[in-house]
Order: C-alpha cells, then sequence, then structure tokens
C-alpha cells in the first residue's frame, strides 16, 4: 500500500536548486534508501518529511491527505540522525522513556514500552546506565529505541551509521533491516554509501543534483544503471564505448559481441557496462580480447587488477593472480554485458 507520495517537489537556498521537480512514492513496510553523494539534495527531501523544511512547490501526501500543513511534532514520523541527541543527564531508560513521560502516560504502560523497546534493541541489560557508559553502537541503538517506542508510521533515519568504524557498521546494517522487519513500519533512510543501501534495502532511489536518476531493487540498480552515474556509483564499473548492430549484438574494439539487450536502435552508439567481478581471465587466444595487466592489489577475498586493453584501463577482480606484465585473454558472458544510451 502506498503511505507516502511526493509529487514535483522543488527546494531552493539562495540561488542553488537542491531539489529540482522530485516524484516519489513509499510504500507501508518498505525499507526504501536515498542513496548519493554529498550535496544531491537527499537530506533535505527527508527534513522536508520530517517538517523541518519547507519545499518552495510540490506536495507531501500521507494517505492521500497534505502533510505540509502538519506541525512537525505532529506528523507521524520520527527521526535517527547521524548525532544521536541523546540526553547526556539522562540514563538510558530514561532517555528511551520521554517522549513517553511527555504524553503523560500510566507508568505501568512506559516501564512495558521501555522494555519492549529495550529488548527489540538487544540491549535490555543497560536500561540504568549513563548514556555515555555506552559504545557508539550501543548508544546508536537507544537513538533508534527511543524513536520507535511513540509508535511512528515512519523512521527517517539520517546517515546514522556515518560515526561507526566500520566493523561495527557493517554489524549495524544487519541489525536495522532485523529491527525494520521485526516491527514492520516504513524506514526512509539516507546514505551515501552504497554497500548500505544494498545491503538492507526494499528500494533504491539514486540522486544527483536534486534529481532522481533511478528507482529500483538493488539487485536491479546494480545489474541494470540506467546510466553511467549509476553504475559509477553503485559499484564499479567499466565503461566502454561501442555500437549496437542489432538485437543481441553489439561491437567495440572492431569486433562483435553476443548480449541479450534489445530495443535500441541498429548501428546506433551506446555504452557498455562490464562489472569487474564479471570479467573471466583466460590464456590468450586469437578469439578473445588481449589484455595486458599493469598492476595488481591483493583485497582479501579477489585480487583487483588494471589491464590495458586497447589503450584503455580495465578494472578486473579475480580470484587468480595475474602479474604485471601478463597478457591475458578476456571474456564477458552475453548477459554481463549492460547496454545503455550513449550520453555523449
Amino acid at each position: 500500500m502506498q503511505l507516502i507520495e511526493i509529487k514535483n517537489m522543488k527546494k531552493s537556498f539562495d540561488d542553488t536548486q537542491v531539489l529540482d521537480g522530485i516524484d516519489l512514492y513509499v510504500r507501508d513496510g518498505e525499507f526504501l534508501t536515498l542513496l548519493g553523494p554529498s550535496g544531491c539534495g537527499k537530506t533535505t527531501l527527508l527534513r522536508i518529511i520530517a517538517g523541518f523544511e519547507t519545499p518552495d512547490e510540490g506536495e507531501l501526501l500521507f494517505n492521500g491527505k497534505d502533510m505540509l500543513r502538519i506541525k512537525h511534532y505532529e506528523r507521524p514520523v520520527n527521526t535517527v540522525f547521524q548525532k544521536y541527541a541523546l540526553f547526556p543527564h539522562l540514563n538510558v531508560y530514561d532517555n528511551v522513556a520521554f517522549g513517553l513521560k511527555l504524553k503523560k502516560l500510566p507508568k505501568s504502560t512506559i516501564d512495558s514500552r521501555v522494555t519492549e523497546m529495550l529488548e527489540l534493541v538487544n540491549l535490555p541489560q543497560v536500561a540504568k546506565r549513563n548514556i555515555q557508559s555506552l559504545s557508539g553502537g550501543q548508544q546508536q541503538r537507544i537513538a533508534i529505541a527511543r524513536a520507535l517506542v511513540n509508535d511512528p508510521k515512519i523512521l527517517l533515519l539520517d546517515e546514522p551509521l556515518g560515526a561507526l568504524d566500520l566493523k561495527l557498521r557493517k554489524q549495524m546494517q544487519f541489525e536495522l533491516k532485523r529491527i525494520q522487519e521485526q516491527v514492520g513500519i516504513t524506514f526512509i533512510y539516507v546514505t551515501h554509501d552504497q554497500e548500505e543501501a544494498l545491503s538492507m534495502s526494499d528500494t533504491v532511489v539514486v540522486m544527483r543534483d536534486g534529481a532522481i536518476q533511478q528507482i529500483g531493487t538493488p539487485t536491479d540498480i546494480y545489474n541494470e544503471p540506467e546510466n553511467a552515474f549509476v553504475a559509477n556509483f553503485i559499484g564499479e564499473s567499466n565503461i566502454i564505448r561501442g555500437r549496437f548492430v542489432k538485437d543481441k549484438v553489439i561491437s567495440f574494439y572492431g569486433r562483435e559481441f553476443q548480449c541479450v539487450d534489445k530495443g535500441f536502435e541498429e548501428n546506433s552508439p551506446v555504452q557498455i557496462v562490464i562489472r569487474p567481478e564479471d570479467v573471466e581471465l583466460k590464456a590468450g587466444r586469437d578469439d578473445l580480447l588481449q589484455g595486458t595487466v599493469t598492476s595488481i592489489v591483493f583485497k582479501g577475498v579477489h585480487y583487483e587488477m588494471i589491464l590495458d586493453v586497447h589503450g584503455e584501463k580495465w578494472k578486473v577482480q579475480s580470484t587468480v593472480a595475474r602479474e604485471p606484465g601478463a597478457v591475458v585473454g578476456i571474456y564477458v558472458e552475453p548477459d554481463n554485458f549492460h547496454v545503455m544510451e550513449d550520453e555523449a
């Protein structure tokens, strides 16, 4: 069921257009991520949903009703920020209970809800501890508990893992997805980290310069990028200019290759995306493309190599190392070519 609808949303600060005609809907119970580089407008969009900013133009509907007229504290949303904004003078219990006490709920109800939320974030044992005695990951989970204790319909998360170290950040990605699935409400998550977006989201919205570049599942965004920006921002890509000969046939470097793409104009210029992990290195053969290894780095799970292929640099990931200077054959399965319109 559609929960939020955003129509033609525009916002400027001074002479800078931060949002340029955003159209987007968010489903009930969905984990949706706004993904893009700094300055692309994702946090501004989140702040408009929260009620902390007002758009210049556009509509924001919640269950079909205008939400822009509703004060931020009356909206069915809560927000978790990168800086958790926990109260240092209150212990964990009182931080989580703060919103419930403002509503003057019975103590038994408050106790029950706080206990429920601390169990949800796997921290029932820290209720009486001082906030400043907790680790960064624990503080983040308490901030989530405090945001969820009031039963919001939507939880907004503005780069909440940014202050954590890499190992803890990866752990919290799984925790956040578990929490979202357990409570069953809508999460709208802002990040510039494509790994976070791919690992947690039901839907990813890729943004650039105030506009949406692509909306899709993590698999669709990764495997079927709609333009070179998305292809390069989501993972790593080799992008080669070539021609679309006919349905299921492309050409580049003077050779024809089988692909699975259809529907482009015959003999039209295109861009061809090849992911580094989809390049297979074989012994040099006349029927294969040839590349020369120019550098190699061990990445733990695989080796990352740079190849010179017809004067262009290709990035390749393989579990088998090839030494610099080695000449190798290059093979790509037909379904690992992705064809896009040429943006030049």
